[in-house]
């Protein structure tokens, strides 16, 4: 049997996988990934990558249609032809997966390996034949869909984000089943292409992590463009009925009501992929919820670490890298120099229109927390470039501590995955809203919101009786 011995095995050719690999080459060690299939990763062939193209078209045919907005008027914007969008998703899949070409990989001194990875023991796989030892493993396998087999829901051919994009025909209609980032993603943007569009969450909003009034605001746009939005019921019955989905819902109440469409896209979270790895041969023990592990990203065998969705309560590609740098580290340095995972600064952001990015704490989660906090807001119609781009429909909202520290930011308006990043920068710094205030910011563009919004509690003091007294007494003039 064919034998290789490498220092560190890494097990998945995703995200993190790809960025633990050139972590590790870059530190001198030798490095295998292996893979069963191809590389990139859920985020390259089913997630970020095909989502965001398809996002695009989606905004662009609402743009023709609402051109109006802006001063230009088309003649008949309303018989668009959306048939060539999931081609150029593809074209556009395939194009960003050169970018994880084996070769590429092997010139840098990376092996590449495809196959399906069994332990036989603490230190050695089994890859269809062909042993690898390893000195460390990262376990980098992904997740896939969870699916709820309610009753009839193995029979009647559902759609996940691993499969809705290889229909060569957007559906007429469409039940999408999970009302969160994946799911309100996916609905905005078919039913901007042209797809009736029921959307159904159990919880009693959509996107219940964000901020209820933020969510508040993508979901009224939901409705205005035609989503039929079902919150507070959870399904418990499919079955195929004239060539439809139809699915049975049930309220709180135990009230039941049937919705029907073309076809059903499952959007409830995902699951690690752990299945098939005979990890109890290599004595790493799993939980319900996954992997068993320690804040170093480390498993119950020693030589075992893990990143990205298979270790992580946040599934996000930037997380992911995060957690690559972390593991390789600790994988290859003596503890000494180990790190923690730390996930204080976690940001993300929701591609909806509007876009909807979170950063940190909630309001709720905040006050919970520390007494005394501070809570400000600035809508977007405060900054011109959002007047000028007909796009002011948007709010700002900070949380901070007695000293101005940031604990939270949340935004929901154009651009609000690229807004968040100033705060993002400030908050993992201890940069304090007064240092922001002060940061000159180019005019006109939306990042001025976080400067506005930044100077609130400069104003709020500003008005002070005590502070209005020391301004008059300090005046020259």
């Amino acid at each position: 049997m064919e034998q290789k011995i490498f220092d560190i095995v890494i097990i998945g050719g995703g995200a993190g996988g790809l960025f633990s690999a050139s972590v590790a080459r870059a530190l001198g060690a030798r490095v295998c990934i292996i893979e069963k299939k191809r590389l990139g990763g859920d985020c390259t062939w089913f997630g970020c990558m095909p989502s965001k193209a398809i996002l695009k078209s989606a905004h662009v045919a609402r743009m023709i249609r609402e051109s109006e907005r802006v001063g230009v008027s088309l003649q008949n914007p309303s018989s668009l032809d959306t048939s060539g969008v999931l081609a150029r998703v593809r074209d556009v899949v395939k194009e960003i997966a050169t970018h994880h070409e084996p070769d590429d990989l092997r010139k840098r001194g990376i092996d590449v390996i495809f196959g399906n990875p069994r332990f036989e023991d603490r230190r050695t796989l089994d890859v269809d034949g062909a042993r690898i030892l390893g000195k460390r493993f990262i376990l980098c396998t992904g997740s896939h869909p969870l699916v709820l087999y309610i009753d009839g829901m193995r029979d009647i051919g559902y759609l996940t984000n691993e499969n809705i994009f290889d229909l060569n025909a957007l559906p007429s209609s469409l039940i999408v089943l999970g009302g969160g980032p994946i799911g309100s993603e996916m609905s905005q943007a078919l039913c901007r292409l042209g797809t009736t569009v029921s959307l159904v969450e159990m919880q009693e909003r959509i996107l219940f992590r964000e901020e209820p009034e933020l969510a508040g605001i993508v979901a009224a746009r939901f409705k205005k463009e035609g989503i039929n939005i079902l919150t507070g019921k959870k399904a418990v019955k499919a079955a195929r009925k004239d060539g439809q989905v139809v699915l049975t819902l049930e309220d709180r109440e135990g009230r039941r009501e049937e919705i029907a469409a073309e076809n059903i896209l499952i959007a409830v979270g995902r699951a690690p992929n752990l299945s098939g790895l005979d990890l109890e041969k290599a004595g790493v023990e799993c939980t319900d919820r996954g992997l068993k592990l320690n804040p170093f990203l480390q498993t119950t065998n020693p030589g075992v670490f893990a990143c990205g969705d298979v270790a992580s309560p946040y599934q996000f590609s930037h997380v992911a890298a995060y957690q690559a740098s972390v593991a390789v580290r600790n994988a290859m340095f003596r503890r000494i120099a180990w790190q923690r995972v730390n996930y204080d600064n976690m940001a993300w952001a929701t591609f909806t229109d509007p876009e909807l990015a979170h950063l940190g704490l909630t309001e709720h989660e905040a006050r919970e927390k520390y007494a005394g906090i501070r809570v400000y807001t600035t809508p977007y119609t405060n900054a011109d470039r959002a007047v000028t781009d007909a796009d002011t429909e948007g709010l700002v909202k900070v949380i901070a501590d007695k000293r101005g520290f940031i604990l939270g930011a949340h935004i929901v308006g154009a651009g609000a995955g690229e807004i968040i990043q100033g705060f993002l920068i400030a908050k993992s710094r201890r940069i304090p809203l007064a240092k922001i205030a002060q940061t000159l910011f180019i005019y006109p563009t939306l990042s001025e919101l976080v400067k506005k919004t930044a100077a609130k509690p400069f104003v709020e003091t500003g008005n002070h009786p005590a502070v209005k007294l020391m301004i008059k007494i300090l005046k020259s003039v």
